[in-house]
């Protein structure tokens, strides 16, 4: 059945305006640590299509607010500076945070999760209120630790506001962060209540909720990294040609829930690099695991996400669409380094947030513009 004119409407204006395409947005994220208990943050950012993103250098003292429904204005100025890869959003005229770095070391990613569902309580009106889409912005400025995000979510109210007027689109997003210490943190809106969770694990991709996720990991508890190639049965010896089969029986698929196990996996098994240049390429191999290309999966245009009527059609079938991995990201917890690969590109760009401490102004850069960049492109915010 074809998607109502309304819905598709709705959805082009959600794209046009806020620059989201929420619904058909899909990411892997996880925590890798060293041999010397250092932290790195990977991510990827799957879309059936491209956003006008933009990497997004703020310094200490940047003023911020944010609006929800018809609570007062919360106002904020940045106690730390940060790096940010963000969306325009010309509703309220400024830019969303997706992926982001502060000068402590504290990270913060956007996930898609179609469940949100925000508290129903009444706030009182005369309340400061955070709209939930604000979330990255607030987290990084304000501070250092995951500890102090949690203690701060006890006082602070969020919203989950709509991100068009007259209440269409509603945020579809939780949120995971991680800081400097290895600690990781999931801010959830689902059930009709706000869920700030302790992440053990550091991994966190889309829904179902987050403790379906964990419950679920105890289905794999036969999962070990050691290679079981030789079995004897019956007086036969069977045996592997090839390395590799200790594997077998992580989930093939890039569900959500086949991409949180294998994140599991992969994060806790994959080597401890002994310094932070080998760690960044050992996350980049891991991350890699979770690169999806266009046309491995399709959708059709007309009857699955909404999304998908406003996204490029695949080649030769333009009656479908295609999940992709726009871009993936790495950042070195410690360094303050945020490193990005486009899905046009093979190699990874390095930001240096410690190399902008001079810059005092908000500068944005088009991904698009330092993606083919070499290696360093800090250079790009200092001009």
């Amino acid at each position: 059945m074809p998607i109502p004119r309304i819905k598709a409407l709705a959805l082009s204006a959600a794209v046009a305006c806020t620059g989201f395409a929420p619904a058909a947005l899909a990411c892997t994220s996880l925590l890798y640590s060293d041999a010397n208990g250092k932290f790195y943050a990977g991510r990827t950012m799957e879309l059936p299509m491209e956003l006008p993103y933009k990497v997004s250098y703020f310094p200490a003292g940047t003023s911020f607010g944010s609006e929800a429904d018809k609570h007062h204005k919360l106002d904020f100025t940045a106690r730390h500076a940060f790096l940010a890869v963000t969306v325009p959003d010309r509703v309220s005229h400024d830019v969303k945070v997706a992926e982001g770095i502060n000068d402590q070391g504290l990270s913060f990613s956007l996930l898609a999760y179609a469940s949100t569902e925000g508290p129903t309580h009444m706030v009182d009106k005369t309340h400061a209120i955070l709209a939930a889409i604000d979330l990255g912005a607030w987290v990084l400025s304000q501070f250092s630790t995951v500890a102090k995000v949690k203690e701060a979510l006890q006082e602070q109210p969020v919203l989950v506001t709509p991100l068009l007027p007259a209440g269409l689109m509603k945020t579809p997003f939780h949120y995971t962060l991680h800081d400097a210490s290895g600690k990781s943190l999931v801010i959830e809106f689902s059930g009709g209540e706000q869920n700030v969770i302790d992440n053990p694990l550091g991994v966190m991709t889309n829904g179902p909720e987050f403790s379906w996720h964990m419950t679920n990991m105890n289905n794999y508890t036969h999962l070990t990294n050691i290679d079981q190639s030789k079995l004897e049965l019956g007086g036969v010896e069977l045996a592997q040609p090839d390395s590799g089969i200790a594997t077998a029986g992580l989930p093939a698929s890039n569900t959500s829930v086949g991409r949180f196990v294998r994140a599991v996996f992969y994060s806790q098994f994959a080597e401890k690099a002994k310094d932070p240049a080998g760690a960044i390429t050992t996350l980049s191999r891991i991350m890699n695991n979770f690169d999806r290309p266009r046309g491995i999966t399709k959708d059709n245009r007309f009857r699955d996400e909404i999304a998908n009527i406003m996204a490029p059609g695949v080649t030769h079938s333009r009656v479908y669409t295609s999940e992709y991995t726009s871009w993936t990201s790495l950042m070195d917890l410690q360094k303050k380094h945020l490193y990005l690969r486009t899905y046009d590109s093979v190699n990874f760009i390095q930001v240096d947030l410690q190399a902008l401490a001079h810059v005092s102004e908000v500068r944005h850069v088009e991904l698009k513009d330092i993606a083919h960049s070499p290696l360093e492109a800090t250079s790009a915010f200092a001009r």
